[in-house]
């Protein structure tokens, strides 16, 4: 198996649109922003994809498994964002390589040296991910619903 990052072209957001299967699944991926049901072909501008580095991560060439974003916050922050694995790919480690690449994209690109992103609590399995990336809560601004979570960045990151 061999995977690929590439900048997210217009046909994956008619792929990804398929992943979202109702509303709450939207909100919870997309945030409140985004309306549910929505079009396919308006994904790509709903998820302000030409302000926001969006990604695809490709299995072998020829399918499109995991989708996420970066976004720069202020110098020196990005944030990661709208992370998601195709449903029959999950389980596979594919979350951790695409989280691997974007954090590696965000300090090329941008020269992020602290990376922060959010998880609602009962999303277990994405907080234990996160953490064995190095993401660590900032108390000061998880809520009751989700927790912000920050991590450094370092030159050998992706």
């Amino acid at each position: 198996m061999s995977l690929l990052l590439r900048p997210a072209r217009p046909s994956d957001f008619l792929v990804l649109a398929a992943w979202v299967p109702d509303a709450a699944a939207c909100r919870r991926w997309a945030g409140p922003l985004v309306p549910f049901p929505f079009a396919p072909e308006h994904l790509e501008g709903l998820l302000e994809a030409q302000e926001r580095p969006s990604y695809g991560l490709w299995e072998d060439g020829s399918a499109l498994v995991a989708f996420g974003q970066y976004w720069v916050q202020a110098p020196g922050h990005a944030h990661l964002g709208r992370i998601l694995v195709a449903p029959a790919a999950r389980g596979r480690g594919l979350g951790r390589e695409l989280c691997h690449h974007l954090m590696g994209e965000a300090f090329r690109a941008s020269g992020a040296r602290v990376l922060t992103l959010r998880v609602y609590r009962d999303n277990t399995v994405a907080q234990a991910l996160y953490t064995s990336l190095g993401f660590r809560p900032v108390a000061s601004e998880c809520t009751n619903e989700s927790l912000f979570l920050e991590a450094p960045v370092y030159p050998s990151a992706g």
